[in-house]
């Protein structure tokens, strides 16, 4: 049964980022999101997530170490916001 949270994650980051050419089902639940990463995102995607992320879900990311933890992939994600949110919105 598919994960919710991590089906409309998938969709919010092809969706914020305008990755055009890939579609949410394409993203690896444990693929990297950054760095070696065969989705070509760089720092302004991490900080436009992370805005993006705090609004849709309620949470903070307040660190560079935060960030890196949580934006590590689909699923480190989705492990963060349930860690980090009083109330699941999905």
């Amino acid at each position: 049964m598919s994960d919710p949270l991590i089906a409309r994650l998938k969709t919010l980051i092809v969706e914020s980022l305008r990755l055009d050419d890939i579609r949410p089902e394409d993203i690896p639940d444990d693929e990297p999101l950054f760095g070696s990463s065969r989705f070509g995102l760089d720092s302004v995607d991490a900080l436009e997530l992370v805005v993006k992320l705090e609004k849709e879900f309620g949470i903070k990311i307040s660190s560079s170490e935060e960030s890196k933890e949580a934006l590590a992939s689909v699923a480190g994600l989705a492990a963060f916001i349930r860690a980090h949110q009083a109330s699941p919105r999905v």
